[in-house]
Formats: C-alpha cells, sequence, structure tokens
C-alpha cells in the first residue's frame, strides 16, 4: 500500500498504480483539479481534492490512527460510510454521497478492500457498530462478486488481476477474520494462486524473488518494488497494519520446486532488503521520455517496503531505510497529507519506532490535524497486536506464521550449506 495511494494511479484505472505502494508501479498520473476548485466535505482528511484518492486516504488515516490509540470521529466514519455504494462497493470519491452509485460509477477494489479494513479497525469504539458491520459484511460480499477467475482482482471490477490490488483485498479478508486461502473463484483459484503467477524466479538477475504489477505486453514479468513490497505482507497474511516478526531472520532467496506463496513472500523480503541496502531508500523509475534520468527517491515506496522487511522477521534490514526516512521524509509527507502521515506512521510501529519521535516530527499530532479531531486516545491500543487494528488473526493464522518462519530457517541454513 504510492506516492500517496497505492491504486491512485489508476486513475480512471487507466493508470497503473503510483508508488504505496499499493500498491504501487510509478507511472505519472494526470494532473487533477486544482485544489482551490474542490470544496472538501466536512468528516474527509485532507485539503486536496479527493477525486483519485478520498476514501483511500480516509481509510489509511484511520489504520494509522487506531494503531497509535486514536479513534476517528463519528463524523469522519460517517462520510467513509456514506461513501459506500448500495451493493458494498466504495468508488475512490463520490462528491454527491446522496445519488445512487449506477452503471457509470466506477467502482474501485482498492478503496473498497481499503474502507472494509479500516471500518472492521474503528468498529469497536464507533457509536454505530451495527451499521460498522454491515459496511464490512456488504465490502467484502462485493469483493467476492468480483474476484477474477484466476483468484486475484484488478483495479476495477472486472480489470486484469494485478499483484497491488490482490495484495489489498487479502488485507482486508485478514481483517475481517476470512482465510484468503478459503476466498476462492469459481474456478476455485485463490488469491495466492493469482499472487504466484507474478513471482520472479531468483535466477532473475534483474528482480530475484522480486513480484511484478502484471505482465507487460508481451508476458514477461518486471520486477516492482511496489508490488513486492506489497505482495510480500499478503502472502503472510499480513496487511499495512503489520507488526515486526519474531524471530528475526535474515531475508534470503530459494526457490521451490513446488512454490508456495509464504517462500514466495520471503523471497519477496529478499529483494526489498537488496533493494534498500546501497541508499537506504527506493527509486522511482525515470518518467517515460524524461530527459532527467536522474535516480529520485521513491518515499512511499520506502515506508512501504520498511513494513514488508519488519513484518518478514527483516527488522534489521529495514532499519536504514527507517533512518533515512526519518531524515528525509517531512517535505514529503506534508506534501502528500494524511495518507504519507499515515504510511510513516506504519513503517514506526512495524519497527517499534516511536511516531511521535520520528526524526524530529511528531507525525500522529501531523496526521490527525488534517482531519476532525479524533477522540480521546485509547492507551492500550498503541502498543497492542494487529487484532487491535482489526485484523482478526485466529489459530489459523498464527499456525501460518509459524509455518513461514520454519520454512524460512531451513532455507537460511541450507544457504549457508551452499
Amino acid at each position: 500500500m504510492n506516492t500517496v495511494r497505492r491504486g491512485a494511479a489508476a486513475l480512471a484505472a487507466a493508470t497503473v498504480l503510483l508508488g504505496t505502494g499499493a500498491a504501487g508501479a510509478a507511472v505519472a498520473a494526470p494532473a487533477a483539479p486544482s485544489p482551490s476548485a474542490v470544496t472538501i466535505p466536512p468528516g474527509l482528511y485532507g485539503t486536496k481534492d479527493p477525486t483519485y484518492d478520498g476514501v483511500w486516504r480516509q481509510s489509511l488515516a484511520f489504520l494509522a490512527q487506531r494503531a497509535t490509540g486514536f479513534q476517528p470521529s463519528d463524523q469522519a466514519i460517517g462520510w467513509l460510510l456514506d461513501q459506500q455504494c448500495d451493493d458494498g462497493s466504495f468508488s475512490s470519491y463520490r462528491a454527491d454521497a446522496k445519488a445512487p452509485c449506477d452503471a457509470k460509477t466506477m467502482r474501485d477494489t482498492n478503496a473498497t478492500a481499503l474502507a472494509v479494513q479500516a471500518l472492521r479497525a474503528v468498529r469497536k469504539q464507533s457509536t454505530f457498530p451495527e451499521k460498522v458491520d454491515k459496511a464490512v459484511t456488504s465490502g467484502t460480499d462485493w469483493l467476492r462478486t468480483v474476484q477474477n477467475k484466476d483468484g486475484g482482482w484488478g483495479y476495477s471490477a472486472g480489470g486484469a488481476s494485478d499483484a497491488n490490488s490482490t495484495s489489498v483485498v487479502v488485507g482486508a479478508l485478514a481483517a475481517t477474520g476470512v482465510r484468503p486461502g478459503s476466498f476462492t473463484s469459481a474456478e476455485g483459484r485463490t488469491p495466492y494462486d493469482a499472487l504466484l503467477t507474478f513471482t520472479l524466479p531468483c535466477s532473475d538477475k534483474a528482480g530475484a524473488g522480486a513480484f511484478a504489477y502484471q505482465p507487460d505486453k508481451t508476458g514477461k514479468l518486471l520486477a516492482n518494488a511496489d508490488a513486492t513490497a506489497a505482495a510480500t505482507l499478503a502472502g503472510l497474511g499480513k496487511s499495512v497494519v503489520a507488526t515486526k516478526a519474531s524471530p528475526e531472520q535474515p531475508p534470503v532467496c530459494n526457490d521451490l520446486s513446488k512454490p508456495t506463496i509464504e517462500r514466495a513472500a520471503l523471497n519477496g523480503a529478499s529483494y526489498l532488503a537488496k533493494a534498500v541496502a546501497k541508499t537506504g531508500h527506493l527509486a522511482l523509475p525515470p518518467m517515460p521520455g524524461a530527459t532527467d534520468t536522474s535516480e529520485q527517491p521513491d518515499v512511499g515506496n520506502t515506508a512501504d517496503a520498511v513494513v514488508a522487511l519488519a513484518a518478514s522477521g527483516a527488522a534489521k534490514e529495514a532499519k536504514p531505510a527507517l533512518e533515512w526516512l526519518e531524515k528525509n521524509s517531512a517535505a514529503w509527507a506534508k506534501e502528500g497529507g494524511p495518507a504519507a502521515y499515515a504510511q510513516l506512521i506504519l513503517a514506526a510501529r512495524a519497527t517499534d519506532t516511536d511516531p511521535r519521535e520520528f526524526g524530529t516530527a511528531d507525525l500522529v499530532e501531523q496526521l490527525n490535524a488534517t482531519g476532525p479531531e479524533p477522540k480521546t486516545p485509547d492507551t492500550s491500543a498503541s502498543s497492542t497486536s494487529d487484532d487491535e487494528g482489526g485484523l482478526g488473526f485466529d489459530l489459523w493464522w498464527i499456525i501460518g506464521i509459524g509455518m513461514v518462519v520454519g520454512v524460512g530457517i531451513g532455507f537460511l541454513v541450507s544457504g549457508r550449506k551452499k
């Protein structure tokens, strides 16, 4: 999960994701309308045009606030609930939430999935839990109706599956206590089946262990750091609110004769670790036709990589990137607004770093200032695990993560012998 929105790059489902993340392939998006021409509705976080990221930034802000013990205001939660269509889906943003969604309304799987996760996270302390529960259920049900034959999801309903969108949905399923492996298409394919089709082998010199966003026009898979960060978390059964895994283990890349999603996730962590090792950050690819081909830091994707590395047991390898973010992210966060602050908060939390003392910044205060004042902080929430963020992890997840750790340690020993 963007420079600032993992899916915001898919403007009108035509552009690939911008650096969240989320998601996201770093292709320049068309310029959005000037913020001065847009009236920001009450309850929405941020001051910029929400056309392409309103629901996304609201949802990400909720997750970061819950992760630090704050509960969004009822007004903010109400705004997000009003954005939902009657069929359970969400668009990136609906200026007139009272108007019914019709055939022309562009449903957004990324926005829907993250909204489902965010609403689940704020349910406990909301004043209308029944309404929130209904929204979560209908959102999850809609995602099932638009699952592709290969088990994955595209940015828009019916679009070709991509690693980022599929991973965001996996996070939402985990948040609602649904086993992603049981969420099958009519053809019996799971989200993990789809994700495995985007993996690059360890023998690939340029992208060993990485995930691609999608195959290119020729069917070739190209390493994509944003897709890798997202899919690494999804492969571990986690989402953007993941915390540091224990025990820690250096990430290594090993292929299996019969690929598993757990091994693919650990391979993804290996790719990310190498990608940030030299400079402490990921880089944006040069824009098509650009004369300046100098490397530009990708702050959002670097934050996502920190979460993915920590969640895979590679917090040590994530530390240089986190330190780079502490020194270099302030201007980017100020420009990006609520989603950017949220990404940094989640990166700090994943590495047991205090987001209130992130370099010289208090990220929590800065995020809270971008929207309606949240409710009194819950001191018990900031130190809890993923479950407080709504990730109802059950025994299945505990067993699954144990398997991941076991597989990783086994391959680590094997690698050292070699």
